[in-house]
């Protein structure tokens, strides 16, 4: 398992958490939110997703990953 913690700008609510959270946990991604850091705890499996994938999804949700 490969972890990471990811700078994201635009978290502002439970709910921005829960989108984050709940986008990575579809794709079996164990993601934490830090909501006053704003930033994306991950815990991965390197031989599935790479960084670029993990970011991918936190952007989709409508994020910006710095």
């Amino acid at each position: 398992m490969e972890q990471v913690t990811i700078k994201v700008e635009g978290i502002s609510c439970m709910h921005c958490v829960n989108s984050i959270e709940g986008a990575l946990k579809e794709q079996n991604i164990e993601g934490r939110v830090d909501l006053k850091a704003g930033t994306v705890s991950v815990n991965y499996d390197a031989s599935k997703f790479n960084l670029d994938q993990i970011k991918e999804i936190i952007e989709e949700q409508g994020y910006h990953v710095i």
